[in-house]
């Protein structure tokens, strides 16, 4: 599979209309940023070189979507202070499914000058 075919995989598994056989799938992930101009670029080229595609727009947020997933970076009035700890209490990390090792080397590759951002 080639880098840019990820999305392909994906999108034919995300026609799924049959609301019983999308049980169990991700729903949807929000992010809160402190800053939705700075991460806004950061996770834009990776939901794109993954597939999803901008849904919707909002003044303090934006969200991508993939089938029947949909993530949401957001700028929240609510936000408090503080910096994320992985190892709190909470969300540790999250991951994609990107395809095999070579796949998923092939990726690094053709977004070298990104993926370690």
């Amino acid at each position: 599979m080639a880098a840019g075919d990820f999305h392909n995989a994906a999108r034919t598994f995300g026609r799924v209309n049959d609301e019983a056989a999308r049980i169990g799938l991700l729903h949807h992930l929000e992010l809160w940023v402190p800053d939705l101009s700075t991460a806004r670029p950061r996770w834009q080229w990776l939901f794109g070189s993954l597939g999803y595609e901008q849904f919707q727009s909002w003044d303090n947020g934006v969200s991508y979507r993939l089938g029947p997933t949909y993530i949401v970076l957001e700028q929240s009035p609510a936000l408090t202070e503080g910096s994320h700890e992985r190892r709190r209490a909470g969300l540790n990390h999250f991951a994609f499914h990107a395809g095999s090792r070579p796949d998923l080397a092939g990726w690094f590759k053709t977004h070298e000058d990104r993926a370690g951002t």
